[in-house]
């Protein structure tokens, strides 16, 4: 567990800010892309991690889970129309075993409605753990804390 090189850092800051954009641009259905098919991605707010009930508020443990989320973004659930707008920064790499590398990031996400008010969404952390296939930095933990359970809206769109 030494330094990481600082290609394979700069390479995960920009997974982490393309995963961002991804989203920010409305562009969902490249969101799975971001991860392995043998993935994990849960929201937990951390009250829940404080009390050891670790129950998340969303939880999608391979990549068909995240796609079928899309579909259901896309075609079935009604919620509040808006624009996200997510700003990650502190980001921390650590490499766990030969090949896995840990890491931490902070977030704010802000959302703006149809009648172009901005408010404040939800902030947090990303606990992820990440890899490389053909080269490629993606997600095979994405794990959000969130600072509290009392977001604003429903959560819809992926954070």
């Amino acid at each position: 567990m030494g330094h990481v090189n600082s290609d394979i850092v700069d390479r995960i800051v920009d997974l982490e800010h393309d995963y961002a954009h991804c989203i920010d641009d409305d562009r969902l259905e490249g969101w799975p892309d971001f991860f392995v098919e043998d993935c994990l991605y849960q929201i937990i707010p951390r009250e829940n991690l404080i009390r050891k009930t670790p129950l998340p508020i969303i939880y999608c443990d391979n990549k068909n889970m995240l796609r079928d989320r899309v579909v259901i973004l896309r075609k079935a659930l009604i919620y509040n129309i808006h624009y996200d707008r997510h700003v990650v920064g502190n980001v921390r790499v650590r490499e766990e075993d030969a090949g896995i590398f840990e890491v931490w990031a902070s977030f704010i996400a802000l959302q703006t409605d149809t009648e172009g008010e901005t408010s404040f969404f939800a902030s947090g952390k990303y606990e992820d753990k990440v890899v490389f296939v053909d080269g490629d930095a993606k997600f095979k933990h994405k794990i959000v804390i969130l600072d509290t359970a009392a977001v604003p809206n429903m959560i819809s769109t992926p954070l």
